[in-house]
């Protein structure tokens, strides 16, 4: 791979080469390393986002103004080598402010003709800034690009250069004139990140080094080729029907009214996850074990990306809200309820 030896060709990689993933979980410390020369913490983030872009997924950053999203995100593009837009959403925001559009130019000879001048969607990592805080019309524009990796305009359809990695940021506090995303387009992400308040010891580094002439550039580990190599190693790495039931049994049990469906399921939850949520489970503890140097993906790597996975599937209802029941403690209960060898067997 690009700064680090490859054990195999990035062009052939193989799921069954154990020295292969031994190297990977390795090239992940390497990427914490040059990450953390910007970013102070967030471990559990910075891998979540590692795991979606192994696994061709795209990610809703939730956390409050301040806390490096956008530097976060900048950042993994650095060190990934990728193409990096950032896309400012706002109420006036057009869906060809996305996509592109078609300008009509002199073509010599008195003649005219269109040419589609491509958007800031035509890049290898999209940072929807507050997505929320443009109209579903505009946000829609992205559904396109997100589940089909193509981009339709003036009557023309146009592929995005993989990878394509969409990285949303919201801020929970605020929502005066914001425009809630539809459920449509929350299903397209396949982690919901929280970013928390640092601790007080990472508090103290990140005033120390921003008050300070501290230059420390991060530098590239991964390049787009090898990333489109990482994404067919979790594609063909397999999983044992025991963990694959496990996941679908633990989407299944967010539904109410299902058979089976946990007393506390049916009290406060109005909806739950469709089968996009056990796909991502799968998919995510797959691109979890290999991050972590193993080949074998086992239920606690499902457990691991359940809440990133399941908590924007989720929809409380009063009942939840009024004892103030989040979607995050209602994932707790699921994986307190449902255990490995209850998983159900039946297609239904």
């Amino acid at each position: 791979m690009s700064a680090t030896a490859s054990p195999t060709p990035a062009s052939q990689p193989q799921p069954q080469n154990e020295q292969f993933v031994q190297q990977l979980g390795q090239i992940k410390q390497k990427l914490l390393g040059e990450i953390h020369k910007v970013i102070i913490g967030q471990d559990q983030v910075i891998e979540l986002l590692l795991c979606a872009m192994c696994a061709r997924g795209h990610c809703l950053i939730v956390g409050v103004p301040g806390l490096a999203k956008t530097l976060l995100i900048s950042t993994l593009a650095k060190v990934l080598k990728l193409n990096f837009n950032r896309i400012q959403f706002t109420p006036d925001l057009m869906p060809a402010d996305i996509t592109g559009t078609d300008i009509l130019e002199d073509a010599g000879d008195g003649k005219r003709s269109f040419r589609f001048v491509k958007g800031p969607v035509f890049a290898n990592i999209i940072l929807a800034d507050e997505i929320n805080r443009t109209p579903p019309k505009t946000q829609s524009a992205l559904l396109q690009a997100m589940q089909e990796y193509q981009v339709t305009a003036g009557g023309r359809t146009y592929t995005l250069e993989p990878p394509f990695f969409v990285l949303a940021t919201q801020n929970p506090v605020e929502q005066e004139g914001t425009y809630p995303l539809p459920e449509a387009q929350l299903d397209r992400f396949m982690f919901m990140v929280n970013i928390g308040y640092p601790s007080k010891k990472e508090e103290r580094e990140i005033v120390r080094r921003t008050t300070m002439d501290l230059t420390d550039e991060p530098q590239p580990v991964l390049s787009a080729h090898d990333i489109l190599a990482i994404q067919k190693v979790v594609r063909k790495l397999p999983v044992s029907d025991h963990v694959v039931d496990y996941a679908v049994s633990l989407a299944r049990a967010t539904r109410p009214k299902e058979p089976g469906a946990a007393e506390f399921v049916n009290d406060m939850l109005t909806w739950g996850a469709g089968p996009r949520a056990a796909q991502y489970l799968v998919l995510g503890a797959k691109a979890h074990a290999l991050l972590n140097g193993r080949l074998n993906v086992s239920c606690d790597d499902v457990r691991w990306v359940a809440k990133p996975v399941l908590r924007h599937r989720l929809f409380t209802n009063f009942n939840a809200d009024a004892e103030g029941i989040g979607a995050d403690r209602v994932v707790e209960k699921l994986l307190d309820e449902v255990q490995e060898e209850t998983y159900a067997r039946d297609e239904r």
